[in-house]
C-alpha cells in the first residue's frame, strides 16, 4: 500500500534484519510508537496497541518507502495522540526538564526516572532498539 502523506495513526511495517517485521504507530510531535508485537511478515499486523517504547522519527525514513505504510489506525481522541512526556538534561547545566505536548517545564532527576530521553531517531537506531542493541539508548539518569 502507498502512503499519501504522513497522517496521525499510520502504522508502518519495520523489516528487521532477522527478516521478521516491527511496526510503528506514528504519534503526534514527531513520535512514533513502536509495537512490542513482531510479525512473520508484513501482513501479520499487530492485534492491539500494546507498545516497547515511543520515541521521535525522522519524518524521511516515514517518506522513503523503507519503511512500509500498512494501515491508519486513528486514534480515539487528541489526548491518545501524544507521546508521553520526555526528560531533556542540558548538556552544559546538567539541568532537567521535562518536554510533554510542545511544552518544556523544570524538573529535578526523579520526576525524570522512568522518562524516555527526548531526541529524534533516525531509522537504523529504531532498528537496532528493537532488536536489542541498545547503544543508542544511554540513560543518564543511573
Amino acid at each position: 500500500m502507498k502512503c499519501k502523506g504522513i497522517k496521525l495513526g499510520d502504522v508502518y511495517a519495520i523489516p528487521l534484519p532477522d527478516g521478521k517485521f516491527a511496526f510503528g504507530r506514528r504519534f503526534k510531535d514527531a513520535g512514533i510508537a513502536i509495537y512490542s508485537y513482531i510479525g512473520i511478515s508484513i501482513a501479520d499486523i499487530p492485534r492491539n496497541e500494546d507498545y516497547q517504547f515511543i520515541v521521535g522519527v525522522y519524518e524521511d525514513i516515514l517518506k522513503s518507502g523503507e519503511w512500509t505504510y500498512i494501515e491508519n489506525r486513528p486514534f480515539h481522541n487528541e489526548e491518545e495522540a501524544w507521546p508521553p512526556p520526555a526528560c531533556l538534561i542540558d548538556s552544559i547545566t546538567g539541568d532537567y526538564s521535562i518536554y510533554h505536548r510542545g511544552e518544556i517545564k523544570d524538573a529535578n532527576k526523579e520526576e525524570c526516572v522512568g522518562l524516555e530521553i527526548a531526541a529524534v531517531w533516525e531509522g537504523n537506531q529504531i532498528i537496532d532498539r528493537i532488536m536489542g542493541d541498545d547503544k543508542w539508548h544511554r540513560d543518564p539518569l543511573k
